[in-house]
């Protein structure tokens, strides 16, 4: 049996924890703790954050997107294959570390992605870029943790709170996407989006894209239209 082998570490934010990464022959795995955080073979579902908001955005010429968390690539690599040309995408990735890994042992997974010019990475934290934003955005997709509540770090509480929802309907263009990824439900989450103002669907989608793989979740908010 091939073993997990341990290639990279990074502290967390609030130094709650360590992130690390770990490869097993051709399968990479992002770990915290004794939860795994993502998995290179269970991408299903974080591509489908990308697909469920950019169907949303087809009448749109230049959308303008902000992911946070980089992770490893699933989502940026959807949406970069549902948009056009003129889309630009800005993807926030608080931990440098894994900018590092995605340019490094995890490149394959990336393929082309992070040089294409319609990407931009910023290593900050993505409540900065929502909180200095008034109708900058088309959609804005997270998938900085494991859902609604801080594991990887404490202060990503402060994103699904009413004060963070409501700086999210404030970034977004009219009729704007706020779509956010979890492994598991959380009624008490999806009655704050609709507290806040938004129309809220929510889809149970495969980790692995297919029958018979976990489900998680996935939130797509939409802002009013003008």
């Amino acid at each position: 049996m091939i073993r997990w082998v341990q290639i990279g570490a990074a502290p967390t934010p609030d130094s709650q924890g360590e992130l690390r990464l770990m490869r097993r022959d051709a399968e990479f795995s992002i770990i915290i703790g004794g939860n795994e955080l993502m998995n290179s073979r269970l991408g299903g579902s974080e591509a489908a954050l990308a697909s469920l908001t950019c169907e949303r955005l087809r009448a749109r010429g230049a959308p303008r997107l902000l992911i946070g968390g980089l992770g490893m690539g699933f989502t940026l690599r959807a949406a970069l294959a549902e948009l056009g040309p003129n889309a630009r995408i800005i993807v926030a990735e608080l931990i440098p570390a894994v900018v590092a890994w995605a340019r490094g042992p995890l490149a394959d997974l990336f393929n082309d992605s992070l040089a294409d010019p319609r990407v931009e990475i910023i290593e900050a934290d993505v409540a900065s870029l929502i909180a200095s934003a008034h109708g900058d955005y088309d959609a804005i997709l997270l998938d900085v943790d494991n859902g609604p509540s801080g594991l990887v770090s404490r202060a990503n509480d402060g994103l699904y709170a009413p004060s963070g929802l409501a700086a999210a309907a404030r970034a977004l263009r009219p009729g704007g996407v706020f779509a956010v990824w979890s492994a598991a439900p959380d009624e008490a989450f999806g009655r704050r989006l609709c507290r806040t103002g938004f129309t809220v669907s929510e889809s149970k989608v495969r980790a692995y894209g297919t029958r018979g793989s976990p489900r998680h979740v996935v939130w797509i908010a939409t802002t009013p239209e003008p």
